[in-house]
């Protein structure tokens, strides 16, 4: 194995870890075997590289957060002194890319059970085992974020000076500590009150609501702020307090504009206190944290299913005969119940809820709320539809995917009949609801008028999955790839789609003046989706292809 550099500095903390009576040669080897595991593992914000390529996939992805860092980081920094404002939005885009990095990417660490399975009959203390884990995620963390905060760190040390340099780094510490800490703390109260396969669900259902809960600060954090022809201003409120990225703003107010009311030494206190006393929690309770892991071991066996009459009606409806029905009820249940698959496409649907009222309210700050009601503008439902591809290139894998033969062994004479009965069974599990649920909030919000603009919203997005197949998969079996094989060269053919949405977008807008025109537009869109779909899923008779 390799002398990783990260060990070879952890050395010179060695005194430390034998201080705490912690076996520090035993940690080390530990350590090592983990980073070396991480290299065989692709992270999820890489998508350039296949798992067939070979050195450490992580290290090779670094330079994707830098490249983040500089895009998303160091335009707030020009900010002149601005620091509430600046470092605010700082903050908070760092704590979305960690914390999102860290339910992507290591929760499987947090959440390890494997190395207890081997090392638990062995003279192994789990204080030492404890330290490998809090120590391999440190060591994964500070080269995530020492790569995506390296660029804005130089140019704050240039403008502002390398006071604002050490600030900036302290900060980060305490925001490392408190990311871990409260994703750690958040498994440890899920883990006491759950167990088995619905504690895996749960776990799932609160990745997503995270990914979706921290992409809705930046709304909350907006609304501190208020724009005064040049000049930000701040204004101190009580619920301010509970917003982490402020705590950390307040450390610059206050050691470099010399700010020390009162409100700007409380977020400071909070900043600091919060991060200590929950990682004093956490270490208190990681015995407790440890033995509730166990659970995970225990594989529950799924209950049988339940016949569903909404699933069963709607085959009827859309698939043409038996054996196409068949394999809508098989796409459904994949969908419903493959963990891996919604912990990868439920986050999309829930920024598809989420991003249009983030858009509406938007324009309620720029004009009014009852400007913003008579306009009527429905076009921010079209970010609905952005789920759209992400989702169709996400039904080519499964975790079950060896099970890819049953496909070929069907004596089924089309088989392009697999991927349009998933395809239907994905609108209809995954897109209708979303839309449903958006469009009864904006008829209420606006009137039965808008009902021929979602009509044509919902024909772009039906034809946007037939696109997208085409696009981005074109393959005969879906569920017929491994997971670890999802971040593949598709992801500029996803922003192409995404721009083809922005298109029919355009094209709504531009003909809503025209009498008449929206239902022209929707005739040659249903006539569309009719042609488009015979074309691409018509009878194929080469079955033994793969």
């Amino acid at each position: 194995m390799n002398d990783f550099k990260s060990l070879r500095v952890l050395d010179a903390f060695r005194w430390i870890f034998e201080k705490f009576d912690i076996d520090y040669p035993i940690m080390r080897k530990l350590i090592q075997l983990k980073l070396t595991m991480d290299s065989r593992r692709i992270p999820a914000i890489f998508n350039g590289q296949k798992q067939k390529k070979e050195g450490n996939q992580f290290i090779k992805s670094l330079w994707l957060y830098l490249f983040y860092g500089l895009l998303l980081l160091t335009p707030f920094l020009f900010l002149r002194n601005q620091y509430m404002f600046a470092s605010s939005i700082l903050f908070t885009v760092l704590m979305f890319i960690t914390i999102t990095t860290m339910v992507s990417d290591f929760s499987a660490v947090l959440l390890d059970v494997r190395d207890k399975n081997i090392l638990q009959p062995k003279p192994v203390s789990n204080r030492t085992l404890n330290a490998a884990k809090l120590m391999h995620i440190v060591i994964y963390l500070a080269l995530l974020e020492g790569s995506f905060v390296i660029i804005p760190l130089a140019v704050g040390i240039y403008r502002f000076g390398i006071f604002y340099g050490l600030i900036f780094i302290v900060s980060i510490v305490f925001v490392s500590c408190f990311v871990v800490v409260i994703t750690a703390l958040t498994y440890l109260f899920i883990l006491r009150f759950f167990s088995g396969e619905k504690l895996k669900d749960i776990i799932n259902y609160v990745q997503i609501f995270l990914a979706v809960a921290v992409m809705v600060s930046y709304q909350v954090m907006a609304h501190s702020f208020e724009l005064t022809q040049m000049n930000l201003q701040y204004t101190f409120t009580w619920w301010h307090v509970f917003l982490p990225p402020l705590w950390y703003s307040a450390f610059f107010e206050v050691l470099l504009n010399q700010d020390y009311s009162i409100n700007m030494l409380i977020l400071m206190a909070c900043g600091i206190v919060i991060p200590l006393l929950m990682l004093r929690i956490y270490i208190k309770l990681m015995p407790t944290f440890e033995r509730s892991l166990s659970k995970l071991m225990s594989d529950t066996v799924r209950t049988k299913g339940k016949s569903h009459f909404f699933e069963d009606w709607t085959s009827k409806i859309l698939c043409r005969n038996a054996q196409e029905r068949t394999f809508y009820r098989f796409a459904s249940l994949m969908i419903r119940q493959e963990r891996e698959f919604k912990l990868k496409a439920y986050p999309q649907i829930g920024f598809a809820i989420v991003i249009p009222f983030v858009m509406f309210f938007n324009e309620v700050r720029i004009d009014s709320l009852k400007e913003a009601m008579a306009n009527e503008n429905v076009y921010p439902l079209y970010f609905s539809a952005l789920m759209i591809p992400t989702v169709v290139h996400l039904l080519k894998f499964s975790g079950a995917y060896k099970g890819n033969w049953i496909f070929r062994a069907t004596p089924i004479s089309n088989s392009k009949m697999f991927y349009s009965s998933t395809l239907k069974a994905a609108i209809v599990k995954l897109f209708l609801p979303t839309f449903a649920l958006l469009s009864i909030v904006f008829i209420a919000m606006f009137s039965w008028a808008i009902i021929p603009d979602l009509l044509i919203i919902l024909l772009v997005a039906i034809m946007m999955t037939l696109l997208s197949y085409v696009l981005l998969n074109g393959e005969v079996y879906p569920f017929s790839n491994s997971h670890e094989l999802t971040q593949d060269n598709n992801t500029l053919k996803v922003l192409v789609a995404m721009v083809v949405i922005g298109a029919f977008a355009l094209v709504h807008y531009l003909i809503a003046m025209i009498p008449y025109a929206k239902l022209i537009y929707m005739l040659i869109l249903i006539i569309a989706v009719i042609v488009g779909w015979r074309l691409v899923f018509g009878e194929k008779k080469n079955h033994g292809h793969s």
